[in-house]
């Protein structure tokens, strides 16, 4: 019995020779240059902390009158004088979530009264048609921890995946590597900044999920380099690196693609409470794979990558990319 032999479908050709090194300068240094003017946005705009990072209430209600008007509780709400009041679906149309910011007291005992006086405010507001399900309270204290702790968990996860690509390449690759992640990270926080867009424990989450990303992208293309290093000890290093990227050059976008839909998806029709999640997502997953090509491969080159690892490979030439 003959067995049809399906071959897969090919959604992206192998053989491209597309000249990325060409463009390697603009990309690099306007890349570098764009995470000066990030860190400059940071430094004069700041963040929109959330509850999370700068203290205040949140109210979880459920309407007991079926989907809740959110714009009428907006308007509601917003008249009561408690500076920034957010109001967000989450789950079940009737379910509310409710995030009243810190309230300012002369000491902190005022602030806590003034605190709890503003959640007695949002209370008496919703009425008769809101069952009230949960209330958590973040104080200063707390926020400032939280605040310190995300630091401490994105610079951390930074320097174990240098230690990591360190130990598994060259000191050429791990500086290409953390420049490359850096320049993910301040991009995705640079553009938060400037827009005041909510920042808070679930973009903590999200940077790290894009420094986990952006590493694995550069890994793969970085296993690529070394192994034509060692491959094509004649190969002009520009013509390596094109012919490198240009073989993961599929699997890049492939993988970048698939994610990207899945995040679009999020995005879109995601809701209000992972809204700024998954744009953080979306922008460090075209980022990454971006800073994967023109930054991290750009850096072996401009730092002199060691060409001779293995004495027994075979010295070899292939036509310019």
């Amino acid at each position: 019995m003959l067995v049809p032999n399906f071959k897969g479908f090919d959604f992206f050709p192998h053989d491209t020779h597309l000249p990325f090194m060409r463009f390697k300068s603009i990309c690099f240094f306007g890349s570098i240059a764009a995470m000066v003017v990030s860190l400059a946005i940071i430094g004069v705009f700041g963040f929109n902390y959330g509850v999370d990072f700068k203290g205040g209430t949140m109210v979880e209600v459920q309407s007991k009158s079926g989907p809740a008007d959110i714009s009428e509780l907006r308007s509601r709400l917003g008249k009561l004088g408690l500076g920034d009041v957010q109001v967000q679906t989450f789950g079940e149309p009737t379910d509310v979530l409710i995030r009243v910011e810190q309230q300012v007291g002369a000491d902190p005992k005022d602030a806590e009264v003034k605190q709890q006086e503003a959640l007695k405010k949002v209370v008496t507001a919703l009425g008769d048609g809101f069952t009230q399900r949960r209330v958590e309270v973040v104080g200063p204290a707390v926020s400032a921890e939280l605040r310190m702790t995300g630091i401490i968990a994105v610079l951390c996860s930074i320097l174990a995946i240098i230690a990591y690509v360190w130990f598994r390449f060259e000191w050429q690759f791990a500086m290409g590597t953390v420049i490359a992640l850096f320049h993910d990270v301040l991009i995705v926080a640079g553009i938060f900044s400037f827009f005041q867009l909510e920042f808070d424990l679930s973009i903590v989450a999200a940077l790290l999920t894009i420094l986990g990303y952006s590493v694995n992208d550069t890994v793969v293309v970085s296993d690529r380099i070394r192994e034509n290093l060692r491959k094509y000890k004649r190969m002009g290093l520009n013509e390596l690196l094109n012919l490198s990227i240009n073989e993961t050059l599929s699997r890049t976008i492939l993988t970048g693609t698939t994610t990207i839909v899945v995040l679009a998806v999020l995005f879109v029709v995601g809701g209000a409470v992972i809204h700024n999640f998954s744009l953080a997502m979306l922008l460090g997953v075209l980022i990454g794979t971006y800073s994967s090509i023109f930054i991290a491969a750009p850096v072996l080159d401009y730092l002199g990558v060691k060409r001779d690892w293995s004495d027994t490979a075979a010295a070899g030439t292939k036509p310019r990319v």
